[in-house]
């Protein structure tokens, strides 16, 4: 497929440089996955579906809090809990949880640099995995609980698959066909309908209709089958009701109601967000197929790159929720087209994009450390009270080892930006290596003042210690599902909605000005409280007077 970047010429990668992208790759992505409470929204309701399997080994149907929650497959979730329970005896649950983050987030690097190596040369395998790791949609968002990077997983694994398809046809049927499936059994149904349309773009091109590729789509088919009907066979088994509940009223329904009645700004939203999400890819990858605009459409790696892309941007902004984490997979047709501009980009533009960078992380660092300085030693800058104010309580304390760390990566960005040349492919690896300087940095320096914040600990454990010795049930108004997950994990505190005429304990949940509830004359409040860096989002427990 890479013809013609093969008669370019580009430095080869020895060993070295080889071990030091992979050492990159493994800073940026271990740091973040341990450490920290699950933090509100998302990684609060996932680890409790993940909570729940460990506690019940209940594998078919997704439990949060006691109550069916078939949103999603459950393979991201099963992965969760083996990790949890594999490393529960030297990491918290929720820490082992997250592990599978890293696992998947790592499946994706690899594929993305064998896409890399296959679609545009041998020393396009790396490059393409820095490149990816740079981006800044990809920093927060691999790093948290989310099913969202077992199917970015997934289809970095089709696309390799794809991309493999002209010249290993069988292998790229398996590939395609698990990362189908992986993606299938973590979000549902994106993954399959992101085959079809893929498969039937790419038939539109010459160089994709053969007897081979044919034969790789059924070759994927076959092995995507078992991943697309066991679930849901075992799930319609155990309740009709929930595999009605999972495929229609939650997906297909959904779907389908978002196309009849979203916003339409909603649809529009990837539009506004990948010019930051896919930062500096996007750039990049705009520039190779500007200087390819001749050859675009007649070379198999851009129809492929380029169908994907089209493909996953309609496909994506039509899915409800539309968010940063449902994005993700559009990041990787981005960083692949990116990866072909190493050999086409102009020095000039390569030094500007260099500088830029080290401008922008040295002050960023600057101010991080400075922030973190004000914290500690109680400065009166402006900045500093804010601080203060937005994490109510929070005491800033010296902690040996994060500071440690913090201290030696800062000083070896340092010398590496002093001592690293200028290149194409070095502004790449400097622009990576400064996002993981920040991402060191706040899962150092600033993961206490975050997790203050974020985390429901504080909330459950005071909520806890207030209630009454004996009472027998808590009825719950306005709870989120988050909320019950992290109630249940630090608390098991269980609630039960819909039960205010049986249970003598009420807990709602509201903003700083209480709402009105049901018999309001028959409850007395014995408590409120809220995280401590959120001071909308209140909890208030009732307790019912008796007459």
């Amino acid at each position: 497929m890479y013809e013609y970047y093969s008669k370019l010429k580009e430095p080869e990668i020895t060993p070295i440089k080889a071990g030091f992208m992979f050492l990159l790759c493994a800073i940026w992505l271990l740091t973040g996955l341990v450490g920290h409470d699950p933090w509100k929204p998302d990684e609060a309701y996932g680890f409790g579906l993940i909570y729940h399997i460990l506690q019940n080994h209940e594998w078919i149907v997704p439990t949060l809090a006691g109550e069916p929650y078939v949103d999603k497959p459950p393979l991201y979730y099963w992965t969760a809990a083996i990790f949890a329970k594999l490393f529960s005896p030297l990491l918290s649950l929720h820490d082992g949880a997250r592990l599978a983050s890293g696992f998947y987030a790592a499946l994706t690097l690899v594929f993305t640099g064998l896409s890399g190596r296959e679609l545009f040369g041998n020393n396009r395998g790396w490059p393409a995995a820095i490149i990816l790791i740079g981006c800044l949609g990809m920093l927060v968002r691999t790093h948290e609980i989310l099913t969202d990077n077992a199917l970015l997983a997934g289809c970095a694994m089709m696309l390799y698959g794809y991309a493999l398809s002209l010249r290993k046809p069988k292998s790229a049927g398996v590939l395609i066909g698990i990362g189908m499936g992986i993606g299938f059994m973590s979000k549902g149904f994106i993954a399959p309908m992101l085959f079809l349309y893929i498969s039937l773009g790419l038939l539109m091109f010459r160089n994709w209709r053969t007897r081979s590729y044919l034969a790789t789509l059924c070759i994927a088919l076959l092995c995507a089958l078992p991943w697309l009907t066991v679930w849901p066979y075992l799930l319609f088994q155990h309740s009709p009701y929930l595999f009605i509940e999972w495929a229609w009223t939650r997906n297909i329904g959904r779907w389908l109601g978002f196309v009849r009645d979203g916003e339409l700004s909603e649809m529009f939203y990837y539009i506004k967000a990948l010019p930051w999400m896919a930062w500096p890819a996007a750039p990049l990858a705009a520039w190779t197929v500007w200087e390819a605009r001749k050859r675009v459409w007649q070379e198999a790696e851009f129809q492929l790159l380029l169908t994907a892309f089209i493909v996953m941007l309609v496909t994506l902004s039509l899915v409800p929720d539309v968010n940063d984490q449902n994005g993700l997979p559009m990041l990787l047709p981005i960083a692949l087209l990116a990866t072909a501009s190493l050999s086409t980009l102009r020095r000039g533009a390569a030094n500007a994009l260099d500088w830029f960078g080290i401008m922008t992380f040295a002050l960023l660092a600057i101010m991080m450390w400075w922030g973190w300085a004000g914290l500690l030693l109680g400065y009166n800058a402006k900045i500093v009270v804010w601080l203060r104010n937005y994490q109510p309580g929070f005491e800033a304390e010296l902690e040996t080892l994060p500071f440690t760390i913090a201290i030696i990566v800062t000083v070896l960005w340092l010398v590496l930006v002093w001592r690293v040349g200028r290149s194409v492919r070095r502004s790449l690896i400097n622009w990576a290596v400064g996002v993981t300087l920040l991402w060191v940095l706040i899962m150092t320096l600033w993961l206490p003042w975050l997790d203050s914040g974020k985390s429901y600990r504080h909330m459950v454990e005071d909520l806890k210690s207030k209630l009454p010795v004996k009472y027998n049930c808590i009825a719950d108004v306005r709870i989120g599902d988050s909320e019950r997950a992290m109630l249940q994990y630090f608390g098991n505190i269980k609630t039960r909605s819909s039960a205010t005429r049986v249970c003598d304990l009420l807990l709602v949940q509201g903003d700083r000005i209480a709402r009105p509830i049901e018999d309001e004359i028959g409850w007395e409040k014995i408590w409120e409280g809220s995280r401590k860096g959120d001071q909308n989002e209140r909890f208030r427990l009732y307790k019912r007077v008796r007459k």
